[in-house]
C-alpha cells in the first residue's frame, strides 16, 4: 500500500511566515481552566508539557514526565524530547506554525500553547519553555504559565523578542479526534504524515477524520484518511474514501493501487482488475516507488482472478458503483 507519494509536496512545511512584532489588534483572552505544574529547578520542560498534556485529558503529572524529557547533562529539555513523550502519552505533538497569528488562532480555539524562549542572549542563550494561555490588549501583556508563576504578565515586546530568539518554536496538543486551529490542510497532512508510523491506528485515523471534517474535498486528506482507516481494519469507510477521491480525480494513481489492492485483498479481484488498469497505462509516466506498487497489485490481482470468474456479493458494497470510477 502506498502511503507518502501523494503527501509529498505536504511534507515541505511552512517554516516561513509573516511574524507580528507589533501589539496584536486581539481580543482579550484567558484560559483559566489549563492547569498549572510550579517547575522544580532547571525542569520547565516536564511543567510546561504536564500542563498541556493535562488539558488535553492525560493523566499525569511533571515528575512522571521527568525521565522521558529531562537531560541533566543539559540542565533541560530538547524539544524532540517532548514530541517523544508527548506520543507516549497518547497524544499528537502538532510544531505550531505561523508565528503570532496562528498563536492567537490557537487562544481563540481554547487551545493553550507551549513555547520555547530564550530568555538570555543570542550569544549566551537561556533557554525556558512556558504555557501562553492568554493575552491583555489593553496593557500589552501576554498571560503564561511560566516557571513558579501561575499567571505571569509579560510585555508583549519581551515575549515576542524572547520567542523570536527561539525561532517562534510552539507546540499545540490537542484532544483526541482534534486537530489545531491555525495552519492549511496540506501543512498538517504532511506532520501528521511524517509521525503516524509512531502512533496508535485508532488515533490517527481519527485525526484524519477530524481534518476532512474540516477539509472535506482535500485530496491529500481523503487519500491519507482512506490509508488510516484501511490499517485500522475498517475496510468499508476506507473504501469509501478512496472511492469518493477516485470520483475526484480519477488520474490518482497511489489511490487506484490501493484501493484495487484492498478489493483484491478483500476476494474482490475481478473489480480489483478493472480498478487497476488504468495506472497500469500509466506506469510509464509514474514515479518508481508508484509503478512498482502497481506492479505488485496487478500480479497479485492476476493470481486469485485466475481463480475465479466473478466477485462475490459482498464486492458490491465495497465498490459502490458497479461502473468504478
Amino acid at each position: 500500500m502506498i502511503r507518502g507519494a501523494a503527501l509529498a509536496l505536504a511534507t515541505l512545511l511552512s517554516a516561513c511566515a509573516t511574524i507580528t512584532t507589533q501589539p496584536p489588534d486581539e481580543a482579550a483572552s484567558e484560559l483559566t481552566t489549563v492547569p498549572f505544574f510550579p517547575q522544580e529547578t532547571y525542569q520547565c520542560g516536564p511543567a510546561a508539557l504536564a500542563t498541556l498534556l493535562v488539558h488535553s485529558g492525560v493523566a499525569i503529572t511533571p515528575e512522571a514526565l521527568v525521565p522521558q524529557v529531562y537531560l541533566p547533562g543539559r540542565e533541560g529539555s530538547l524539544q524532540v524530547e517532548l514530541l517523544a513523550a508527548t506520543r507516549r502519552s497518547g497524544r499528537i505533538p502538532f510544531i505550531l506554525r505561523g508565528g503570532a497569528e496562528a498563536l492567537f488562532e490557537e487562544l481563540e480555539a481554547g487551545n493553550p500553547v507551549l513555547v520555547l524562549q530564550n530568555l538570555g542572549r543570542a550569544w549566551l542563550p537561556r533557554w525556558h519553555y512556558a504555557v501562553v494561555v492568554g493575552y491583555q490588549p489593553d496593557t500589552q501583556r501576554v498571560l503564561l504559565r511560566s516557571g513558579t508563576e501561575q499567571r505571569r504578565l509579560e510585555r508583549w515586546s519581551r515575549f515576542i523578542a524572547s520567542w523570536a530568539h527561539a525561532e517562534y518554536w510552539g507546540l499545540v496538543i490537542p484532544r483526541p479526534g482534534e486537530i489545531p486551529a491555525s495552519g492549511p490542510a496540506d501543512d498538517l497532512a504532511g506532520e501528521l504524515a511524517g509521525q503516524e508510523a509512531l502512533l496508535e491506528p485508532a488515533l490517527v485515523a481519527a485525526t484524519w477524520d477530524a481534518a476532512l471534517a474540516r477539509w472535506p474535498d482535500n485530496p491529500n486528506l481523503l487519500f491519507a484518511a482512506a490509508n488510516a482507516r484501511r490499517a485500522n481494519a475498517d475496510t468499508k469507510r476506507a473504501a469509501q474514501l478512496y472511492h469518493t477521491l477516485l470520483m475526484q480525480a480519477p488520474q490518482h494513481m497511489p489511490a487506484r493501487n490501493n484501493f484495487a489492492d484492498l478489493l483484491v485483498q478483500a476476494g474482490c479481484p475481478v473489480s480489483a482488475e478493472r480498478l487497476i488498469a488504468p495506472a497500469q497505462q500509466a506506469t510509464p509516466a509514474l514515479s518508481p516507488a508508484v509503478a512498482e506498487a502497481v506492479r505488485q497489485t496487478a500480479a497479485d490481482i492476476a493470481r486469485q482472478r485466475a481463480q475465479v470468474s466473478n466477485d462475490p456479493g459482498h464486492c458490491r458494497a465495497l465498490t459502490q458503483d458497479p461502473t468504478l470510477p
